[in-house]
């Protein structure tokens, strides 16, 4: 079953955040657009260039009215000694989120139960709109790094149809270029 328009669970958990410790529950997504992005673990790879690369447009998602929260089965401790110590992760102003009871990994099916890397998580990433439902879905394996600037056109696409019910944005599609109206007589023409 896809989580495609399904409701976020009802969630509680620790993140760091700019300094502090804060809660994080799932009526924070109410109301708002929100950027869900699973990481396998922190003091690794790949995982602070996206998170840099993130941190680096925090500011256009935030004029988007898109709150972002990064993710792991680390703790909220554990990110807060990789934001400390961490130049790219340095830069985050967005909550990371700790999950080490899964139940977050587990809601968005992104954890990896068995295997070398059991007990973290694919790389996920969720766009969720201000009826806390998820809109688009994005997992792929540890080694496959995500861009920033894609999930802001994924962001600015699922924004724009969900304020025009009835146009949906063609491939390669980008703010103020055409849309498509389906309809009988499109059909065959493209």
């Amino acid at each position: 079953m896809s989580l495609i328009n399904t409701e976020i669970v009802p969630f509680k958990a620790q993140a760091y955040q700019n300094g502090k410790f804060v809660t994080v529950t799932n009526e924070d997504f109410k109301g708002k657009w929100s950027v869900v992005v699973f990481f396998p673990a922190a003091f690794t790879f790949v995982c602070p260039t996206e998170l840099g690369d993130l941190a680096d447009r925090y500011a256009e998602f935030q004029k988007l009215g898109v709150e972002i929260y990064g993710v792991s089965t680390d703790t909220h401790f554990t990110h807060k000694a990789w934001h400390d110590s961490s130049d790219q992760v340095g830069k985050v102003q967005y909550p990371l989120v700790g999950d080490p009871s899964h139940v977050l990994s587990r809601a968005f099916d992104v954890l990896i139960e068995e295997g070398d890397a059991a007990g973290l998580t694919l790389r996920g990433t969720f766009i969720i709109n201000p009826e806390g439902r998820i809109q688009t879905i994005e997992v792929h394996p540890d080694g496959i790094g995500r861009d920033a600037g894609e999930l802001m056109r994924r962001v600015k696409a699922a924004q724009y149809i969900a304020a025009h019910p009835g146009e949906v944005c063609p491939a390669k599609w980008s703010e103020g270029a055409e849309t498509l109206k389906p309809s009988f007589d499109l059909v065959g023409k493209i």
